[in-house]
């Protein structure tokens, strides 16, 4: 019985040898028990919380003054004659530009790829209908995986690369475009 023991004891160490803790376990697979769910891998989704505000004015102003004056007198016997001749230019030009905007929106995204530093490489849209008017929200950039925050959601400040997109279409989009006259004499510097 002793050599029924020995060869099984033999044959336990030797299937022993192959088993190994770390094709147990992967970190990439498995998250911690006491971490939050965060988006890690390509096609993992998380909310982009974008709040953009953005301002911009630009004015110029330039002036001339000009004045030239001619004079001459004739003095000839009992002729004494005066003549003068003066032109006056003046030029004040003055513009003001500005433009300013705000966006608040909370899009889900998802992971399209992982750079080889680790960044992820996001991109989401959401597509609005509302009375014949669509409205599309389009983001798309970059974040580190240390800004996304334990709820799994990045502000879009954080994104690298970033570029949003909105843009709408409908009744409401095609009223507030300048009509075709207007939009001529613009063209023609008429305006």
């Amino acid at each position: 019985m002793s050599a029924a023991r020995a060869c099984l004891a033999l044959a336990l160490a030797g299937c022993a040898a192959d088993a190994r803790a770390d094709t147990l376990y992967h970190a990439d697979s498995w998250a911690a028990l006491a971490s939050d769910r965060t988006a890690r891998h390509v096609g993992d989704l998380l909310t982009i919380l974008v709040y953009e505000t953005a301002s911009a004015s630009n004015s110029a102003s330039s002036g001339s003054h000009k004045q030239a004056r001619i004079d001459g007198n004739v003095d000839a016997g009992h002729v004494n004659k005066s003549v003068g001749a003066g032109i006056n230019g003046t030029s004040d030009s003055n513009g003001t530009t500005g433009r300013s905007g705000q966006m608040i929106a909370q899009i889900s995204g998802k992971v399209t790829a992982i750079e080889s530093n680790g960044d992820l490489d996001i991109a989401g849209q959401q597509v609005i209908h509302i009375n014949r008017e669509r409205t599309l929200i389009k983001i798309v950039g970059r974040v580190r995986p240390a800004d996304i925050s334990a709820t799994n959601t990045v502000l879009s400040s954080k994104l690298a690369d970033a570029a949003i997109d909105y843009d709408g279409s409908g009744f409401v989009s095609r009223s507030a475009r300048q009509g075709i006259v207007t939009r001529l004499f613009s063209w023609l510097g008429l305006l």
